[in-house]
């Protein structure tokens, strides 16, 4: 009987900001979890990519989790990888970036989104501004990242939902802004990318993937293909947690496999959970 090859697209190590422990113990936890694959996506954000030294950061962990790959070879296959944060803020550098060593994957996202002064959007009060048109120009930043060539995926696409939902619990209704999110989605398939099904919210007070259902259904009506499982761990403890869900998921909105990458190419997994 086959039995469904867990895989991990979306994994920070300490060697993110906000990550606690070393490559070699995330990897410890994987194959203690009965992962098949990870990727390592630690944080790289153009904007602030000197300033707050991730050009360091960035060096490290690529050595650190090459040294990890090789020492879990045959155990658990280790995806080297990045999430770049901004990447067309200063579009010449996160070329340069991504284009420098041998990734896997690449994951663009948005953390600092435009007209906020550099503010994450974990900062942003919600309550004080019209939600529904800051989510309309998210994710029009966020087409714009899906025309860009040095990603592979997007990730966690309603992340502002873990603060708009999960904790100033205001109800959104993608409906208002469907135009916005067709287009995002359309840009994304155009394009050739792939979104993620990001389980961390599934640990937060959101209660959700993110993208939730709605609009991962929504992707698969327009012809979207390629669907990648992350669960934004930045813990090792944390690493594989919610991936059986966001597997069951996919399924749920018609998808019959699942994408990850090698060398920045697409392999499909059949899911068979």
């Amino acid at each position: 009987m086959k039995t469904q090859r867990l895989i991990d697209m979306h994994v920070h190590t300490d060697n993110s900001p906000d990550g606690v422990h070393s490559p070699m113990y995330v990897c410890e936890n994987a194959v203690k979890n009965n992962l098949g694959a990870i990727a390592f996506t630690d944080h790289c954000e153009v904007d602030t990519y000197y300033k707050d030294k991730y050009n360091s950061m960035v060096f490290h962990s690529y050595f650190e989790c090459s040294k990890a790959r090789a020492a879990f070879r045959g155990q658990l296959l280790v995806l080297l990888g990045l999430e770049i944060g901004q990447p067309l803020s200063v579009p010449e550098l996160a070329d340069k970036i991504v284009s420098e060593k041998s990734y896997d994957f690449i994951l663009g996202s948005i953390h600092t989104p435009k007209g906020f002064g550099g503010m994450d959007i974990k900062e942003i009060e919600y309550d004080k501004i019209d939600v529904y048109k800051f989510m309309s120009e998210y994710f029009s930043e966020l087409s714009e990242i899906a025309s860009w060539k040095g990603c592979d995926c997007l990730s966690h696409i309603t992340a502002p939902m873990r603060r708009i939902e999960g904790k100033y619990h205001m109800n959104f209704d993608y409906s208002l802004i469907q135009n916005d999110v067709d287009n995002l989605l359309k840009e994304v398939i155009r394009n050739g990318k792939a979104i993620e099904i990001n389980t961390s919210g599934l640990r937060q007070p959101i209660g959700k993937t993110m993208p939730d259902e709605t609009l991962i259904k929504r992707y698969r009506e327009l012809g979207g293909t390629k669907i990648t499982v992350g669960s934004d761990a930045h813990t090792a403890q944390d690493v594989g947690k919610g991936i059986t869900d966001g597997i069951k998921l996919a399924k749920k909105c018609g998808f019959q496999k699942l994408t990850f990458y090698v060398k920045r190419e697409p392999i499909e997994v059949e899911i068979i959970i």
